[in-house]
């Protein structure tokens, strides 16, 4: 095996691949990193068993610059010592040779590494996902989805069925939803299109973040393609793959509420703002608890610490419908509904001091729904 390509554009294919390697992998050569040079290019592969991915540098993208002169396999390991020598090589290009003993030469310029390499056919073998008739997704969407839900998903493993985002289709609707019990993520899109078929999957949170850190903008559309336990994402010449958690998703409609008492429209960054400072105090306290207080004439955001402190600011809105409240929450998960909304307006719609709030987007597109529930105060 032995080939020669442009450092940095290898080197941006490895770390697109590193994302699936773990240093604290249960089985050791996972820690390592695929290489099958083939005579079209390089497939690199990296897994922690979770997730797994797969990329392909092609020799006729010109831009990688990537000479082949002899095809071959081999496992390096550990992959970031690989992925921090490729980074710190003196010259633009650098060769990669393997002799036959399965150590893989490292050259550049005056530099030169040896690496001790693991036969390729040990490495697990990925799924075998067909992509002919793959559900295709627009990529800005995908992302959008992931940044909104994910926010939600539990990080505790007590109930391991909701440290995934649970994402079905059917009736021509993608739903994805996500919920640790405390709140709650929904995003309901219809989809136009020759799409027959339907499922209902729970994909783990970490896994669609990392996802995320793949999806390409520039790319219009991403592949998607379920089997068994597996669904795998196809992103141009990227391939990730992920397992699916096993178990029924609880039934979360039921949990939003379809009529308020009060409907509040203010400005997502002010009302974001107000809560920030307000948690800078309540951070310091044993509860972490910020109140907000709403009447038709004035919206007061409080924050306190016994120990060290009070704030109070009064918040501008647009519109006041309904009773006064005063109700109570984890600031952090405003905070982050409200980054999830981005800029515009939000309407908070509540219903009483104890029961889940609403935050939905102040337009006729209401396909994006945030739900919070409060806590109780003496």
């Amino acid at each position: 095996m032995k080939f020669t390509v442009k450092r940095t554009a290898f080197l941006n294919k490895l770390k697109d691949v590193q994302l699936a390697i773990s240093t604290k992998a249960t089985i050791p050569i996972l820690t390592g990193i695929k290489l099958v040079v083939a005579q079209d290019g390089i497939h690199l592969t990296g897994s922690n068993s979770d997730i797994s991915i797969e990329t392909f540098i092609d020799r006729d993208d010109q831009s990688v610059d990537l000479t082949i002169e002899e095809t071959g396999s081999i496992v390096l390991q550990p992959a970031h010592l690989f992925s921090n020598i490729v980074g710190k090589l003196p010259d633009t290009h650098f060769t990669v040779e393997l002799d036959e003993r399965n150590q893989a030469q490292i050259t550049s310029a005056s530099s030169s590494f040896s690496i001790n390499g693991i036969e390729a056919s040990k490495y697990p073998k990925l799924p075998d996902i067909n992509l002919d008739h793959a559900f295709l997704l627009p990529t800005v969407l995908l992302k959008n989805i992931i940044r909104q839900t994910v926010i939600a998903v539990s990080n505790h493993e007590s109930r391991p069925i909701l440290t995934g985002v649970n994402l079905s289709f059917k009736d021509e609707t993608l739903k994805a939803v996500a919920t640790d019990s405390h709140r709650l993520s929904q995003r309901v899109i219809p989809l136009e299109g020759d799409h027959e078929e339907t499922f209902n999957i729970v994909i783990p949170g970490k896994s669609l973040t990392e996802l995320s850190k793949l999806l390409d903008e520039n790319t219009s559309h991403v592949k998607l393609a379920i089997v068994d336990n597996q669904i795998l994402f196809n992103v141009k010449d990227t391939y990730f793959y992920s397992r699916l958690l096993e178990g029924n998703y609880p039934a979360t409609d039921r949990l939003i509420p379809e009529k308020s008492n009060t409907d509040i429209v203010l400005d997502v960054q002010t009302l974001l703002g107000a809560v920030e400072r307000a948690s800078l105090l309540s951070h310091q306290g044993k509860n972490n608890v910020v109140k907000l207080s709403a009447t038709a004439d004035q919206l007061m955001i409080t924050g306190q610490s016994p120990e060290i402190g009070h704030v109070e600011e009064i918040v501008e809105f647009d519109s006041f419908m309904g009773d006064p409240i005063d109700i109570s929450f984890n600031p952090d998960y405003l905070k982050q509904a409200l980054n999830a909304f981005g800029v515009g307006e939000v309407t908070m719609k509540l219903l009483s001091t104890l029961q889940p709030f609403v935050l939905m987007p102040n337009d006729e597109n209401k396909d994006f729904i945030q739900l919070i529930t409060p806590i109780r105060t003496s």
